[in-house]
């Protein structure tokens, strides 16, 4: 198959073996497949993610960075077969996108970091059947692929457990903030505050239901906020993943506020746990999704209640991957950037 890959942390394009599925495991044609920030930070620091899965344990700790993978979690394709055995659970021609994890076949990865599971951005990949989900007919791929990015959002706005008195902040705005302001909304909870250091991304905040949008050279987001009647955030979602946020949140945050760390940081943090304890603070760490933010997501685009549609930008085929990965960070990047690995 075509396929674009990633080896010794740069990206080409070229043929890669095609995946055979065992029992279990369904073979699909690759549509549409979103381009993650995640995908990026592995082209500078995969070694990194590697040996720290080694160490304390992860999803990673097989990868060879040295061996050809082929990235791409955020995907919409279409069922062709199943492997001998297997409980054939969506018939081939549907269209289908899953949790980006194989647990069939004795094995356990994460589809588009790992050599026996490629991703989206290449024509063919494996799912595990049971984790397959039917997309609508007459939803778009493009916007079909975005159950997954939407989803951890989800999955992170849930994971603070927010109730009717709580006011939320979203630090950070890129995808995985925008999904928990958007995941917020769909429960209710409000008013939310966005914080972003880019006018674009507060603007976005605005669009998936953020009630105020602070930029925070300007004005603190965690102090009292004035179009709020004065009134502070006491639940923290931090989307960043930059070390140093968390003692800077643990320092300005309101007293008994509840944080969610949503950014995927891979340096060590160090704050005071006495800040922490004066303030009876709580910290969750959020993980990814699981089948049912999945299907909250994918629900809620198709029938309209998140307006997915502005995330979408380029849409390009696998020569322009590289160009892509390059430039998809930054302020006037889009959201997401869609791949379609049957063009070159």
């Amino acid at each position: 198959m075509k396929a674009a890959y990633i080896q010794n942390g740069s990206v080409c394009v070229g043929e890669m073996p095609d995946p055979v599925p065992a029992k279990g495991q369904a073979l699909v044609r690759t549509h549409s497949c979103g381009m993650c920030a995640s995908d990026q930070h592995f082209l500078h620091s995969g070694q990194n993610v590697i040996d720290l899965s080694r160490k304390f344990g992860g999803p990673y700790a097989a990868l060879d960075f040295a061996r050809p993978f082929v990235p791409g979690h955020e995907y919409v394709g279409e069922v062709l077969d199943y492997g001998s055995g297997s409980l054939r659970t969506v018939r081939p021609g549907r269209r289908v996108t899953s949790v980006p994890i194989m647990r069939s076949a004795g094995s356990h990865s994460v589809i588009g970091f790992s050599h026996d599971c490629p991703g989206g951005w290449g024509e063919l990949m494996l799912l595990d059947e049971t984790a397959l989900i039917e997309i609508p007919d007459g939803l778009d791929d493009d916007m079909a692929a975005m159950t997954e990015p939407l989803a951890v959002g989800l999955e992170h706005a849930r994971r603070g457990r927010p109730t009717g008195d709580d006011i939320p902040l979203v630090v950070g705005c890129g995808a995985i903030g925008l999904g928990v302001i958007a995941g917020l909304k769909l429960m209710g909870i409000g008013p939310i505050i966005a914080a972003d250091f880019h006018e674009s991304r507060r603007e976005m905040a605005i669009h998936m239901g953020a009630d105020v949008a602070v930029d925070p050279r300007e004005l603190s987001p965690y102090e009292a906020i004035p179009d709020l009647g004065g009134r502070r955030a006491n639940l923290i979602y931090e989307n960043v993943g930059l070390p140093g946020l968390l003692p800077q949140i643990i320092a300005a945050c309101a007293f008994e506020s509840r944080i969610v760390m949503g950014g995927y940081c891979m340096e060590q943090e160090q704050f005071y746990v006495f800040a922490a304890q004066n303030k009876r603070l709580t910290v969750h760490f959020a993980g990814g999704e699981e089948g049912q933010d999945m299907e909250l997501a994918l629900r809620s685009i198709a029938e309209g209640k998140v307006d997915i549609a502005p995330w979408i930008g380029e849409r390009i085929g696998l020569g322009a991957v590289a160009d892509a990965v390059k430039a998809m960070s930054g302020p006037t990047a889009p959201v997401r950037s869609v791949v379609d690995p049957r063009k070159l």
